[in-house]
């Protein structure tokens, strides 16, 4: 049963941190350099930061001391304990809300005074995997596994809860008998009112998804109200960032597909002999690049048929590796002669980050934006890799918004990872506050962190 709850708790849970040991800052590993301004970049100025507590409970990972690499004279402090936060939005009365898919639940923070830990209460319970969270005006939307709801949200309270798209595929879904890979899903509004939902894949390369009933791999459309979805863009493996820009045009960040074949006929790994086919783990480790991509109707990003390619010059182990207004190469093992789609037909993606990067929550920061030379721009919360040797670490990025449009990656926080490549931290979503703060999740710390400037 779904329940929406009224009562209100405080948050019983604070951290103890400090500063950490210098061989927990670990490096993003080896790989191709990336051409200048073209995606990849750490700006340069990042410091070691002491992660601070806002208590002292303590509790694991701050059983021990965290830093974290942030810009100059930026504090994070652990503004409260989260178990298996997601992602984020702010109500119009300035409470912080947190989709649990693990719990059904959705939370809401009410910020203190300056330094205090919230208040936290449960505002909705008993949903199926809720996970994408979005607002217009004083209307909720919540994205289940299996649909999107709408609520009346007034006066910290949610009301008048109606089912605006049903029917979405789940792990519940009979035809595929809890074959799904990519159950959650996110939710964003446009500025007419109309609503979007990423649908992703069943898995890896599934082809069947582009012909599913709904469509999966893509990103559904319905007219303000709901009703049927319709496909707006198809390709899309699995867009769980999901967001609209200043400019009213919806973007994606995009989790592309793993162990993907070498497309090329030439020599890579050097052993004297042609490669194409073959699954070589330094080529997996940077493609194909994940996608940060403006979508228009009846676009498609190309899986699983066509993946963005990175290399500058393509299949030299050696190229450098741009992420901005990239092309796509044909996918060996679903379109060996380019017959299911034309790959070079599809537009060049705007920008992107590096393979297996996990991108997941995007928000956009209208002006002014961040502090300092940042300005407005889109935040993503960078998950990190599963399958990539060495891992490519989790961090928060930022993407300038200049001339309508996004520039090159920027790493705004990272140091999650350390150097064997273990975790102690996750970030989920980033999102700016009524007060200027950044606001980041992670789910494996179980965490919201607040970042600050300098005043």
């Amino acid at each position: 049963m779904r329940t929406i709850a009224h009562g209100v708790m405080t948050v019983g849970l604070v951290l103890a941190l400090g500063a950490c040991t210098a061989e927990e800052q670990a490096p993003s590993g080896p790989g191709q350099p990336t051409v200048a301004g073209s995606g990849g970049a750490v700006v340069p100025e990042l410091a070691a930061t002491a992660v601070e507590p806002l208590g002292d409970t303590g509790t694991a990972p701050f059983d021990q001391a965290r830093t974290v690499q942030a810009p100059p004279g930026w504090t994070v402090s652990v503004w409260a304990r989260i178990p298996s936060a997601r992602l984020l939005a702010w109500t119009p009365d300035r409470q912080l809300l947190v989709s649990r898919p693990k719990f059904g639940d959705v939370l809401a923070l009410t910020p203190g005074a300056e330094g205090a830990v919230p208040a936290q209460r449960t505002l909705l319970s008993g949903l199926n995997q809720p996970h994408g969270l979005a607002f217009a005006g004083d209307t909720l939307y919540v994205a289940e596994s299996d649909q999107v709801n709408s609520f009346t949200y007034r006066n910290g309270q949610v009301a008048d809860r109606k089912i605006v798209i049903d029917g979405l595929p789940d792990d519940k879904s009979p035809e595929l008998r809890g074959a799904y890979s990519h159950a959650l899903k996110s939710v964003a509004i446009g500025k007419d009112g109309s609503i979007y939902v990423s649908v992703g894949s069943t898995g890896n390369i599934s082809e069947q998804d582009r012909d599913a009933t709904p469509q999966r791999a893509t990103i559904l459309k319905t007219p303000a109200g709901g009703g049927t979805p319709t496909v707006f863009a198809r390709g899309v493996r699995n867009g769980t960032g999901l967001a609209v820009d200043p400019d009213g045009a919806v973007w994606t960040a995009v989790n592309h597909r793993d162990n993907i074949q070498f497309p090329y006929e030439l020599d890579y790994d050097g052993d004297g002999g042609k490669d194409n086919g073959d699954v070589l783990q330094s080529y997996v480790n940077d493609h194909p690049m994940e996608q940060l991509a403006r979508l228009t109707e009846g676009r498609d990003l190309g899986w699983p048929y066509c993946n963005s390619e990175p290399d500058v010059n393509p299949g030299d182990p050696k190229s450098p590796l741009s992420y901005t207004d990239r092309p796509f190469v044909l996918d060996l093992q679903t379109n060996v002669d380019g017959s299911k789609l034309d790959c070079a037909k599809l537009p060049p993606v705007e920008q992107g980050m590096g393979a297996h990067s996990a991108p997941l929550g995007l928000t956009f920061v209208s002006a002014p934006g961040l502090p300092g030379s940042y300005g407005p721009g889109a935040l993503v919360g960078i998950h990190g890799s599963w399958n990539r040797k060495p891992p490519r670490p989790p961090e928060v990025s930022f993407y300038a918004w200049r001339n309508g449009t996004l520039g090159p990656q920027q790493t705004l926080l990272t140091g999650f990872q350390l150097a064997d490549g273990s975790r102690w931290g996750r970030p989920v979503m980033a999102v700016q506050g009524p007060d200027g703060a950044l606001y980041v999740s992670d789910d494996h710390a179980g965490a919201v962190y607040r970042v600050t400037a300098p005043a």
